[in-house]
């Protein structure tokens, strides 16, 4: 076999897993559907295939989210958990702003050190940072 006909025959089997009667191909097609059973696929561990009752199915990837992908869920799930899990939301609300403030700090230290790192490299910097200054008080 050639390798443009092994090509086609693997584009060709692919193209027919990805229609497989009963794969979801959205999230949104699972609403309402209920979990029969969890398959884990052996050789793709973390992994694993939901059948629901109608015997649609999806695979799915490691339950190991990023915290990115955490944060955005938590949003997205709010309007529908909030009520269920207040004071985790309450708590969550207050690491955030936690977060931000660390962030803000970090960022004005940073400023302030590499002013004040340079200072002595760029005679004219403690000027410009005076001329800053006073434009600021000035608008």
């Amino acid at each position: 076999m050639s390798t443009e006909a092994k090509w086609r025959a693997n584009q060709k089997k692919v193209a027919f897993m990805k229609r497989f009667p009963g794969l979801l191909s959205t999230w949104d097609q699972s609403g309402g559907k209920t979990v029969e059973r969890v398959v884990p696929l052996p050789s793709r561990p973390g992994r694993s295939a939901l059948i629901f009752s109608d015997y649609s199915f999806v695979i799915v990837s490691a339950v190991d989210p990023e915290p990115f992908d955490i944060a955005a869920g938590l949003g997205a799930m709010r309007p529908s958990l909030e009520s269920v899990y207040p004071e985790a939301y309450a708590e969550y609300d207050r690491l955030v702003s936690a977060d931000k403030e660390a962030l803000r700090v970090a960022r004005l230290d940073k400023i302030m050190g590499a002013i004040q790192n340079n200072m002595k490299d760029i005679p004219d910097l403690k000027d410009r940072v005076r001329l800053l200054v006073k434009e600021w008080d000035e608008t």
